[in-house]
Formats: C-alpha cells, structure tokens, sequence
C-alpha cells in the first residue's frame, strides 16, 4: 500500500482522464492520495474528490505564486474549506523566490505564509509546504511561528543540513521524482539520511514525472519508481518504505484506518 502525499488530480490535465488515472494507481499499489489546492478553484475541487472518494483526502491553500492579487473574500472562501472532515492539512503553502523576484510580492508571500500558519494551528491541522530559492526565509518563519501540528516539506530540494533544520521545526520530509533523476546528487543524500520515521513520498503528479519518463506527464501510479529509488539509496526492501511511509503519512494527517 502506497500513500501519493501530494498528487494533483485536480489539475485539468489528469481530471479529464480521472478514472482511468486513478485505476492505474491502484494496479501499482497506490491506496489513498492526498490531492493538493494551490487556489481557490483548485481547492474546491480538491474537497470536491475527496467527497466522492473515499481513498481520497484534500488540502487546502494558497501556493505563494498565487498570493499576488487575491481577494479577502476568495481567501476566505478557501478557509473556511477546513472546516470539511476529508480535509488533512493545510496547502500547499510557503515561499517561492525562483519565479517570484519583486521584493514587494515575496514580502507578500511571507505575509500569506505566516497567516496561513496561524489558521493552520488554530485548526490543529499540520501544513503542506512549497519552497524554492527560499529556505533560509522558510525555516526564519517557521521558528518564529511554531507550528501546532507540524506539516510536510513538499517535494524537499534542500540539503541534509537544512532537512535537519526542518525536523526540528516538526515537518516530515516528503520525496518525489527528483530522487530518481541521475544527477540528483542532493536529492539523494537526503532519502539516505532522513529518519525513516520522518520519510513521506509523492509524485507532485502531473509533474516532475521519475526517471525514465523525465519531461513527460506524471501520475501517481509512477510513484513507484520513487519507493524503488529510496529502498536502493537505503539498502532496504520496496516493501520496507512502502509501509512506513504509509504509516508516516497517517500519523502527520491524522486518518484512522
């Protein structure tokens, strides 16, 4: 049984073939998938599936690149989402300073970061967190506000040194296509040195597809591919990191079985 943590189904390219995405999934053993909001409409139909599904559980949020030029109403409007029993986490959330570079907006970003935060843990719910080109901001805000409930650093991209930083703060660390890729040298540093116990997986699907399908669309079911890669880098069995990263990703998001 594999746990997706952070999968887009609700990305136009994999919801207009959403069946047949999903039973591809299941014949590779992915069980339950946690499908990420970046904004409004994307949240909204993030809650919409995890309705309809029972395999399905929702997060909700707005990513910092989407920050720029929100209503209160609409910001708002995505809150007060938390209040549905499928949703797990609040996300994906965070800093983005590779495709943001205006000062004023990446102070924007930290705003929306920190209150975020805080509704998070005024819902005991932990965060789903995006950064890039940001993590000395991301752990300076993330020390600053401590989180209630802890959260997941997406798709991490930060050294050993940083993880470390990151466990402190109470995040999980999840993995996703990049661990597979030849030159990821840092990525898989990483899946070597994090805790087991702090060890989540994903695809981030329709993107950042694994090793060999590198620059094609991803899905969840080629998760598989990064269970595989981590088992190698960590000389255990597939079946060792399936089960814990299972179990991991219920005890961050709080599912009973």
């Amino acid at each position: 049984m594999i746990f997706d943590t952070h999968c887009h189904l609700n990305h136009e390219d994999l919801y207009k073939d959403l069946n047949s995405v999903i039973e591809r999934a299941k014949n590779a053993g992915v069980t339950r998938f946690l499908v990420v909001g970046y904004d409004k409409e994307s949240s909204l139909l993030a809650v919409k599936l995890a309705t309809e599904y029972d395999f399905i559980y929702a997060a909700i949020g707005y990513h910092p690149t989407e920050i720029c030029g929100i209503s209160e109403a609409d910001f708002l409007d995505v809150m007060n989402l938390l209040k549905h029993p499928k949703v797990v986490a609040l996300g994906e959330i965070g800093l983005d300073y590779y495709w943001i570079k205006d000062e004023k907006e990446r102070e924007l970003q930290k705003e929306y970061f920190i209150r975020q935060i805080n509704i998070a843990n005024e819902n005991n719910l932990p965060i789903s967190i995006h950064n890039r080109d940001a993590i000395e901001d991301c752990l300076k805000i993330l020390k600053e506000h401590p989180l209630k409930m802890g959260g997941v650093m997406h798709c991490y991209s930060g050294s050993v040194e940083s993880m470390n930083e990151f466990l402190k703060c109470g995040m999980y660390i999840s993995l996703g296509g990049p661990v597979t890729f030849k030159n990821a040298k840092t990525p898989k540093e990483v899946a070597k040195a994090v805790p087991l116990d702090k060890l989540l997986v994903e695809t981030d699907s329709p993107y950042l597809a694994p090793h060999p399908f590198r620059g094609t669309q991803n899905e969840p079911e080629k998760i598989k591919f990064v269970v595989e890669e981590i088992a190698n880098l960590r000389g255990v069995s597939y079946k060792e990191i399936e089960d814990e990263t299972y179990k991991n990703a219920l005890r961050i998001f709080k599912i009973n079985e």
